[in-house]
């Protein structure tokens, strides 16, 4: 199934918001496409949090426009064909799970089966549950149902796998996957990096309210040259840490751990000085010592 990518299903354009004297987004722009997942990434204060609140119209910019589907975002039509996952909710705990369904469920012209929304939220069994006496994952997994079971064209995920483990992550992340491939736009916040990289077809990394970085997981990572250095030596940590190209140099038992740019002369060195050095890896940098330095360098 094909999906126009060309036009923005969801968007901010140049938006500045300031909260007192804290500004909170800078000239800020933002586009969203169908079929595709867009991971907004930033510190704690950058801004992401005020951006989906102007993508959903629970705040107006202060300068420019936010847009849903060539709309204002208040406006009803607009958001019927908007789904949410935000950090806090309030839902009431003495609902049951199959309650709460229902009663979402019945918002919407034309929402997904009950059966679909357990199969994609990882409902199994939750269903005549109440909803507060359920553990913080179980509810986690509650609110992506309560996101999805309208059918939305465009969903906002902030944070959505905070408080599940490995194996509902991971269910969580396949759902995603399938929704995108069925052509929904997907803006997802999220502290865990490895999430973005395993989730994301383009990335934001926004700074106090400006953009520092966008474009693919590959090329958010291409920002950052270095390159990890491991391997079993008994050279010391201390001395490899003042090599010229040497970001970082710690040792962990008999493993030692080098973050080098450029890596070359620094293995070639590693090498000349210990003949029975062994288990070299070398690896490029990850999303996270990507982010790390971006913000770093942006601060």
């Amino acid at each position: 199934m094909t999906h126009d990518r060309s036009t923005p299903l969801a968007g901010l354009a140049e938006v500045r918001k300031r909260y007192g004297s804290h500004v909170a987004l800078d000239g800020f722009s933002l586009e969203l496409r169908a079929g595709e997942l867009l991971a907004l990434l930033g510190p704690n204060g950058a801004g992401k949090t005020t951006a989906i609140g102007l993508l959903l119209g629970l705040a107006a910019a202060d300068e420019g426009r936010a847009s849903l589907f060539g709309e204002a975002p208040h406006v009803l039509a607009a958001r019927r064909q908007v789904g949410v996952m935000l950090q806090s909710v309030g839902i009431a705990d003495t609902l049951r799970v199959g309650e709460l369904l229902d009663l979402t469920r019945s918002y919407y012209a034309q929402p997904r089966s009950v059966a679909d929304c357990v199969a994609l939220a990882g409902l199994d069994g939750l269903l005549d549950r109440r909803y507060g006496k359920l553990s913080g994952g179980q509810q986690r997994r509650v609110q992506f149902a309560l996101a999805i079971c309208g059918r939305p064209r465009v969903l906002f995920l902030d944070e959505p796998t905070t408080g599940l483990d490995i194996d509902a992550r991971q269910r969580l992340w396949a759902a995603i996957r399938e929704l995108v491939a069925d052509g929904c736009a997907v803006l997802l916040t999220t502290h865990y990096l490895e999430e973005a990289e395993a989730l994301a077809d383009r990335v934001v990394v926004l700074q106090r309210g400006r953009t520092v970085a966008e474009g693919s997981v590959n090329e958010i990572r291409a920002h950052v040259a270095q390159r990890r250095i491991r391997c079993v030596s008994r050279i010391d940590a201390a001395d490899v840490a003042t090599w010229p190209g040497v970001r970082s140099a710690t040792r962990d038992g008999d493993r030692l751990d080098v973050v080098a740019d450029p890596a070359e002369p620094v293995v070639r060195r590693l090498l000349d000085a210990d003949a029975t050095l062994a288990d070299l890896e070398v690896q490029r940098a990850g999303l996270a010592d990507a982010f790390l330095e971006l913000t770093r360098d942006a601060a």
